[in-house]
């Protein structure tokens, strides 16, 4: 939900579609209606969820620059008392950052909503981020519930041009140095990536950050390889997806459609969903996984033999890919080829020779 377009009905709906076309975990990023209502909704499905508790702290304090420590401690106790699989935690946005911020501006600035929250905060008060500055309390609110930590990437570029800036380096060292902490007491952590990022970056920033994080789990946002395809930034992101996949990401957050542009409804979750499942075993392949390779391999020899039942369980989505082979009407080949279907011309001549 948010503060313009609040339906829980619709969100329900919503995170049931993405369940439903392979999603691995769901998180609640809700920020309008009653938050806890939509919370305890989302946690009867069966599946991991996380949040960000800032988004209900700062709503509870009115304000973001009115929000203390105390409300916002109190938020995630509340929160992991009821359950929550996991929280995103902007740990690695303090003073240091925000000179880095200010030292090297950005085009698009802070983009990131956990992350400017802090940043407002900070701002505001001239004092640290009570997360960084009260880690180890929070890393014992996180082990008396056992919540795992996902520390946010605060800082990570809203822009292609951005990419490279200062902010988003340094609030990675600080990220390492926290997930190493973290490792320490026994608490399981992952470190999210960046949003917006050159293609041919990938790959090095996924191992940088891997290196610097202890080799923890790497959970990426996109990465988004441009900027001027909004409406289709599931594909910019499932680009960008793949290639970390390929280089070490562990974890890929889903891009639906409507990035940038509007909340998304559950035709744009379903989208961005499958885009994402696509690039994951994109990365898969590229990581050599048995269970990848053999998807492939059956797919060619379905294919090889016409046999369309066989290629629709072994695709990631069978149903559609029947839908669209059916629309022509039921035929032994595609209507692409027709009667000039290059695997029946070379098979019966073939057969002709032998």
């Amino acid at each position: 939900t948010s503060g313009i377009n609040c339906s829980p009905e619709t969100e329900i709906e919503k995170a049931k579609a993405a369940i439903a076309n392979g999603a691995d975990a769901i998180m609640d990023l809700s920020t309008g209606g009653d938050l806890r209502a939509m919370r305890r909704e989302i946690l009867k499905l069966e599946i991991p969820v996380g949040t960000v508790p800032i988004y209900e702290a700062v709503r509870r304090a009115g304000n973001v620059v009115d929000l203390d420590a105390d409300t916002l401690f109190n938020t995630i106790r509340d929160q992991a008392k009821e359950g929550v699989d996991f929280m995103t935690l902007h740990c690695g946005v303090n003073l240091e950052v925000l000179d880095a911020l200010k030292l090297d501006p950005r085009t698009m600035g802070v983009v990131s909503r956990g992350g400017s929250f802090h940043t407002a905060m900070m701002l505001a008060t001239g004092e640290e981020n009570p997360l960084y500055k009260e880690y180890d309390y929070l890393l014992e609110i996180l082990d008396e519930y056992d919540i795992p930590i996902s520390l946010g990437d605060g800082m990570r570029p809203g822009a292609y041009v951005d990419s490279a800036k200062l902010a988003k380096s340094q609030e990675y060292i600080t990220l390492g140095k926290l997930a190493r902490r973290a490792h320490e007491k026994g608490i399981f952590r992952m470190i999210e990536g960046p949003g917006h990022m050159d293609y041919a970056e990938i790959s090095y920033n996924v191992k940088m950050i891997k290196e610097i994080t202890g080799f923890a789990p790497l959970y990426l946002l996109g990465p988004l390889v441009t900027d001027i395809a909004p409406g289709y930034d599931h594909i910019t992101g499932a680009v960008g997806g793949a290639a970390a996949a390929s280089a070490g990401a562990d974890f890929l957050c889903m891009v639906s459609p409507a990035e940038h542009l509007a909340l998304p409804n559950t035709a744009d979750i379903i989208e961005g969903t499958r885009t994402a499942k696509i690039a994951a075993h994109i990365g898969d392949l590229a990581r050599r996984r048995e269970d990848a390779l053999a998807r492939e391999t059956e797919m060619g020899e379905a294919r090889h033999a016409l046999d369309w039942e066989r290629q629709y369980a072994a695709a990631l989505f069978g149903s559609h890919a029947k839908e669209v082979h059916d629309r022509d009407g039921e035929c032994e080949t595609c209507s692409m080829c027709g009667d000039l279907c290059a695997i029946k011309i070379v098979e019966q001549a073939l057969e002709k020779k032998i």
